[in-house]
């Protein structure tokens, strides 16, 4: 058990921070677009319908349930991921950053 432990630590101190240090800024206003933008994977295209659909208010845009968005014509795949952004948003464990991602 002793050894086992051991090794658990010998990996967790070789394998240094899972995080990294270097950070990208993230944005001090978050809109529906800025939001979208931030999810990326084709989601921005939807932008202007769910900019119309909400007024605007990040807020609705958070509390939106999947029907709604259906209603707006949004596909699945992309109603899942702005669901899932959106409950990492609330909770905190996601921001969308300045710069958008570049997708390789």
């Amino acid at each position: 058990m002793a050894l086992a432990c051991a090794t658990h630590a010998r990996r967790f101190l070789l394998a240094g921070p899972a995080r990294s240090f270097h950070a990208q800024p993230y944005q001090a206003k978050v809109g529906v677009v800025e939001f979208l933008n931030g999810v990326g994977k084709g989601v921005e295209a939807h932008a202007a319908k769910l900019e119309e659909a909400v007024g605007g208010d990040m807020q609705r845009l958070l509390e939106a349930r999947t029907l709604r968005l259906k209603k707006l014509g949004i596909p699945c795949k992309h109603r899942k991921l702005i669901l899932s952004f959106a409950h990492k948003y609330r909770l905190g464990l996601w921001k969308p950053q300045a710069e958008p991602r570049k997708v390789e």
